[in-house]
């Protein structure tokens, strides 16, 4: 797995660290150390097992704190990993490891949280055609790296935002007056790379978008099982089918074993538990 650029991930971290460290900084570490240089070496330790992401944003953590850090990674991004098991190993000044230890943490237990659950639905579709992908229920100011762990979850990224691709949803062919009204005006305004894609609530819409024939994807919100299949057949390979809504562990093989070409799952960025990882420093030998 290609690592996220720190130049990517910098602004998010060091913003985390500014707001963890607030107006005087860290004042129970300033309490403990005073002005001692004392270095410490801790490991970042799964509590749990499961599929580590954001190694190297936690990693970022410690740096910018202090960059005379050492980070040794063990276990990389996309490493699936059981409880007890190092991650990686932190050397650098004591004051850099307590104060950023939180923040590194809560970035590596949310991705790492975001990859396990992708890497559990994209498990439960193996066999089938169906790819899952993202949505943009992410949590605002995290998109890239949310997004970066699904991709490490053997996940796939729908669109970042609104200006990468065309999503016309439902009030979006409420406001035009109908479905071919709605794709129409989106076709005369997206340029030769950008994809167009349907939200469709029924197989009569769906109907009507093949009808048009000029959208590159449907998205089939909220079908049954049984609404899926027939959509399935009635679109017979013409256009990409994506399925979305309700989609969790328990429903996502019944959906993948529909034919659909795409699930998508808010679930695996909004809902997904923080995988439990910890840091446990080494404590110095009693001195005589």
């Amino acid at each position: 797995m290609v690592p996220l650029p720190d130049l990517l991930a910098e602004p998010v971290v060091r913003a985390a660290l500014l707001e963890d460290l607030g107006r005087a900084g860290d004042i129970t570490t300033d309490a403990i150390l005073g002005s001692s240089s004392q270095a410490i070496t801790a490991s970042l330790v799964a509590r749990g097992a499961g599929t580590i992401a954001g190694i190297g944003v936690a990693s970022l953590a410690f740096r910018l704190l202090d960059s005379s850090a050492e980070i040794t990674i063990e276990r990389p991004d996309g490493s699936d990993v059981q409880r007890n098991e190092r991650l990686a190993v932190v050397r650098a000044p004591a004051r850099a490891v307590l104060s950023a230890e939180r923040t590194a943490l809560n970035f590596l237990c949310r991705l790492s949280g975001i990859a396990t659950a992708t890497r559990e639905l994209v498990q439960a579709v193996r066999g089938t055609r169906a790819a899952i992908a993202c949505t943009r229920k992410t949590t605002p100011g995290l998109r890239a790296l949310e997004k970066y762990a699904v991709r490490v979850g053997g996940g796939m990224n729908h669109r970042f935002g609104l200006d990468d691709a065309m999503l016309v949803k439902d009030n979006h062919v409420a406001a035009a007056g109908g479905v071919r009204a709605a794709l129409e005006r989106a076709r005369r305004a997206a340029g030769h790379l950008v994809k167009i894609e349907l939200e469709v609530d029924d197989l009569d819409q769906l109907r009507e978008a093949l009808d048009a024939g000029l959208a590159d994807a449907i998205l089939l919100d909220n079908f049954s099982p049984s609404e899926l299949r027939a959509a399935v057949a009635l679109a017979g390979g013409r256009v990409i089918l994506e399925a979305s809504g309700s989609v969790n562990p328990a429903t996502i093989r019944a959906i993948a074993e529909t034919g659909v070409d795409l699930i998508s799952s808010g679930w695996i960025t909004h809902s997904a538990p923080a995988l439990d990882i910890g840091l446990d420093a080494e404590v110095p030998p009693a001195r005589p």
